[in-house]
């Protein structure tokens, strides 16, 4: 097949194949928020053969979002970021499907955006639309990736409901207050998305290992890399 020349190098990974890349071209992801993290993700989920992405923002592209947002190019500014961002991925694979959604993704209108994801990715910087994300991923039993990040650090975790902690297992909402847009050095986005985008292909592949139940945190001025085992809370208001 043709379009397999596309991943020949992935395909000689043991356990990968035409299997596991088959499983790629039929899977949908969700990713929430076109940005920082949002862009080495979608880049590298649509080189990997990914069938379908559904790509989620309402914002327009800023200059000072060209720092990390390396899907956008300074022709781009004023415009719509899934609009561009879906342009640049068919570029890229246009063996894929592209979908953008523009507007904020809000509990009610969640359902009919995250129909048949199999896997939704949290590339958002509030806490209140991922907590959001994480209620519908333990309702509808979907798994998500999180990240955040700032100057140089990032955390990850891979949330498999019913299977794992959900986020606010660990994360409390009053803790966790959105601020004023962190600083944050381009290079920590494409690192820690990077990650993210490694974990969704392993858990998309249902071969390799996803590193389930774990707080992964990332200090790239130490080029440290912690984990954390995660327990379920019993009083969580989510899963509990």
């Amino acid at each position: 097949m043709k379009e397999n020349e596309r991943y020949i190098r992935q395909m000689g990974i043991s356990g990968w194949g035409e299997e596991v890349q088959a499983k790629l071209k039929s899977s949908r992801v969700c990713i929430v928020g076109v940005g920082g993290l949002g862009s080495p993700v979608s880049l590298y989920l649509a080189a990997a053969g990914v069938g379908s992405i559904v790509l989620c923002d309402y914002q327009d592209v800023e200059l000072s979002n060209l720092n990390r947002q390396i899907l956008y190019d300074t022709g781009d500014i004023g415009g719509s970021k899934v609009k561009h961002a879906k342009e640049r991925l068919l570029q890229l694979n246009p063996d894929i499907t592209v979908s953008a959604v523009t507007g904020k993704i809000v509990d009610d209108t969640a359902p009919s955006v995250f129909e048949s994801a199999d896997i939704i990715i949290d590339c958002l910087d509030s806490f209140e639309s991922r907590f959001m994300l994480n209620r519908y991923a333990v309702k509808n039993r979907v798994p998500f990736v999180h990240a955040g990040i700032t100057e140089f650090y990032g955390q990850l975790a891979f949330i498999n409901p019913p299977r794992t902690p959900c986020l606010q297992c660990f994360i409390s909402p009053g803790a966790a207050e959105s601020q004023a847009p962190p600083p944050v050095l381009g290079a920590t986005a494409g690192v820690i998305g990077s990650l993210q985008a490694v974990v969704a292909l392993k858990a998309l592949s249902g071969v390799f290992e996803t590193g389930d139940s774990y707080f992964y945190t990332v200090d790239l001025l130490k080029m440290s890399f912690e984990s954390i085992a995660l327990q379920k809370n019993p009083n969580c208001p989510v899963c509990g």
